[in-house]
């Protein structure tokens, strides 16, 4: 199996041959390295560029001076639509309260083409106990 080895190059005489060499016309590397360069001089161009763009863009807005909401000045005093976000959330729910309380404690109309009315809490309470609640009839045995 030894006998299937091939020596390398330089390693016997017999395999040397002085008329085969590397092939010195396939890639040009001084070309390569002057595209690379030309590249990198071409990103350091651009980027130059880019920045002084930015700063010309950043010189001129500085110079303009314009309101910060344009929209805002004609509509000083326009509320936004409904549901509003509560600007005192505990005397809000003190006024619910208190308006509940009063729907509960007096008189009023519910339906009155239907002819529903409301009475005060109280009263419909001591009207339940005159009255009684309804309730069902005992079986007969």
């Amino acid at each position: 199996m030894a006998e299937l080895h091939q020596p390398h190059a330089g390693g016997d005489d017999a395999t040397i041959n002085p008329d085969v060499h590397h092939e010195e016309s396939d890639v040009n590397i001084r070309a390569i390295f002057g595209f690379a360069a030309a590249l990198v001089v071409a990103a350091v161009v651009i980027h130059l560029l880019v920045y002084v763009l930015f700063r010309y863009f950043e010189a001129r807005e500085s110079r303009r001076v314009t309101l910060q909401y344009p929209l805002a000045v004609t509509q000083e005093n326009r509320m936004p639509p409904e549901p509003r976000l509560q600007v005192n959330p505990r005397q809000d729910l003190a006024d619910l309260r208190a308006k509940e309380d009063e729907t509960l404690s007096t008189y009023g109309w519910v339906d009155k083409n239907a002819g529903t009315v409301r009475i005060p809490i109280d009263e419909a309470m001591r009207m339940t106990v005159e009255r009684g609640l309804p309730s069902r009839q005992a079986p007969n045995p």
